[in-house]
């Protein structure tokens, strides 16, 4: 069985819905928290999402670094992934994902707790 993902929101709609036209299996934030989960800290999302078994994805990597962030992954023995480039167009977000996706796999399959940076070349793994 192929792993869930949680997004976060700043991926926004257009990602979660290339990735799931692609066969992800996807899980958006703002569908399980009130007003878009705008008011939700990073760490009560994924915390949330890997509860239920779901690897985030997200575009900060900045997360990787703050301790409240990384207790989560910690507590679950998980793995984050994050686009190397904030910049990117959201068409150009799914293919950097998708064109991970064995290397995600993977990681996913290795368990953390990790962080990992998704760049052209597929995954670098940024933390600890």
């Amino acid at each position: 069985m192929p792993p869930e993902f949680f997004l976060d929101r700043s991926l926004g709609r257009g990602v979660a819905e290339g990735l799931t036209e692609l066969g992800w299996v996807i899980h958006r934030v703002t569908d399980h928290f009130p007003d878009d989960a705008q008011a939700v800290p990073d760490e009560q999302w994924l915390a949330y999402g890997l509860a239920r078994g779901w690897t985030p994805l997200c575009k900060d990597g900045r997360i990787r670094g703050r301790h409240a962030e990384r207790a989560p992954l910690e507590q679950h023995g998980a793995v984050l992934f994050y686009l190397d480039n904030q910049r990117l167009l959201r068409a150009d977000m799914v293919v950097r994902f998708h064109g991970a996706q064995e290397l995600i796999y993977r990681a996913v399959r290795r368990g953390g707790p990790a962080a990992y940076a998704v760049n052209l070349g597929g995954i670098r793994r940024t933390w600890p």
